[in-house]
């Protein structure tokens, strides 16, 4: 498969051609049918999910990704190009600055990937044309064009000649920043009012008899799909299909949802959980609707995947990732059984997302050299980074007799990436996955792990 720059084009493999758009954050996925003056006939060839389709073109949203079928031979001739975009749908981040990945695949009529173009360099934008179909001469080709808008879908349909009419005013939604740059922006908290407000209640739910604080629009659901934010302290999930979730990490679901436990998963796995009590116990929910999942009230974070690095994290603060990511547990290299997660550790690879819980508000630090954290406090860092251990007490008659600064190891990173720790000594989950306290951390994970505690 083919890696696109912008500007680059290629032939299309096949006179059907599948383009799928993935993105980190929620999206609108469209296609434009343009003439030669690169501009709609009328509002018929705007092909999005609420018209999705045109003669030659059709669209689909499924789940995780968004596709665009285009049959050149059905192509009406007076279509010269196919433009293919996606804009933020207002859920999720103000710009492609902070959205993640936007990505196109192009795919022929097999479904065999052929090209990808990764839209690189997005700032402000908030709808980009990732790919244009075109003719040339007898034939048609793709080019990767990358070009962004600030004004929306809104504005890039008004400058292919779309007529828009202006919505009526809505109420303000909270807004989900996730997924944003390493470190996280830490949330701003609203100054208290000035005086009291004699009654609290700001809206009613409908068909509610009774009025109060808690139906804030702040306390509502988020819409989104996929693994979302919902609060600080809670994530809710857009189910179509499956994902991966902690061992009674549900407090609420709504729809038809099914739940299988499935344990640490893999016979190599539990054996490996047995021995270091290290791991997640993990369940399967597929289905379709609302799944909202925490752990002990512990602050909820969203890390995306983008297959170019690993993630390692303590299992114990694993809440759930997409089932597009692949997990395994294995030796945390050059680090003993004094760390927070024993010998081993979860790293998990590829494309997709996953929900990390901390005890507190952590700091990312950003590793260009030495970086040394608290076996305890330490919650995730790049796979790629070199962990070792450094030990800080000096071997002597005092350590005999117990005497210790509690600081007598520490683990050391070194290499280039991000590590994220947290305000707190104890995962959360307490004992679970094999997390002890004191000088039993690590060890003591160990001995529960294998009887079983």
């Amino acid at each position: 498969m083919r890696s696109l720059s912008p500007g680059e084009n290629q032939p299309l493999p096949s006179s059907t051609v599948i383009i799928q758009v993935r993105s980190a954050s929620p999206v609108n996925t469209s296609a434009l049918l343009l003439t030669s003056a690169g501009r709609v006939r009328s509002d018929a060839d705007f092909v999005f999910y609420n018209q999705p389709s045109a003669r030659g073109v059709q669209y689909r949203d499924e789940g995780q990704v968004d596709v665009v079928t285009i049959d050149t031979t059905a192509v009406e001739g007076t279509i010269e190009t196919i433009a293919v975009t996606a804009s933020l749908d207002g859920t999720g981040p103000t710009s492609f600055a902070t959205a993640g990945v936007l990505q196109a695949t192009l795919f022929d009529a097999n479904r065999t990937p052929v090209a990808d173009f990764v839209v690189p360099g997005l700032t402000s934008e908030t709808a980009v044309v990732c790919l244009e179909v075109y003719r040339r001469g007898d034939a048609w080709k793709v080019r990767a064009l990358g070009q962004g808008y600030d004004t929306g879908l809104a504005g890039l349909a008004t400058a292919y000649g779309i007529t828009v009419d202006d919505p009526d005013p809505v109420p303000q939604q909270p807004r989900v920043a996730d997924p944003q740059p390493w470190p996280p922006t830490p949330t701003h908290t609203p100054p208290a009012p000035a005086a009291p407000v004699p009654n609290p209640a700001v809206a009613r739910p409908s068909g509610a008899s009774m009025q109060s604080e808690l139906f804030n629009p702040a306390h509502a659901e988020v819409q989104s799909h996929g693994i979302a934010k919902q609060g600080s302290k809670m994530c809710r999930v857009g189910m179509n299909g499956e994902i991966m979730a902690r061992q009674g990490s549900m407090v609420a679901y709504q729809g038809n949802l099914h739940f299988e436990a499935l344990g640490a998963g893999g016979i190599g796995r539990m054996m490996r959980q047995a021995m270091t009590g290290e791991g997640v116990p993990l369940m399967k929910v597929t289905g379709q609707g609302d799944l909202f999942l925490a752990d002990n009230a512990s602050e909820v974070h969203l890390i995306d995947l983008d297959g170019s690095d690993g993630l390692t994290i303590n299992g114990a603060n694993v809440l759930a990732f997409d089932s597009t990511l692949q997990y395994n547990v294995e030796r945390m290299h050059g680090a003993g059984s004094m760390s927070n997660a024993g010998m081993f550790n979860c790293v998990f690879t590829g494309r997709g997302r996953i929900a990390i819980t901390t005890n507190g508000t952590p700091v990312v630090l950003n590793v260009a050299g030495d970086t040394f954290a608290d076996p305890q406090a330490a919650v995730a860092w790049s796979s790629s980074l070199r962990t070792s251990v450094k030990t800080n007490d000096s071997f002597g008659l005092g350590t005999l007799m117990g005497r210790s600064t509690g600081e007598r190891f520490t683990l050391a990173f070194a290499g280039q990436g991000f590590v994220v720790v947290q305000p707190s000594e104890q995962p959360p989950g307490g004992m679970i996955g094999g997390t002890g306290q004191g000088q039993d951390a690590g060890v003591g994970g160990m001995l529960g792990g294998f009887l079983g505690r």
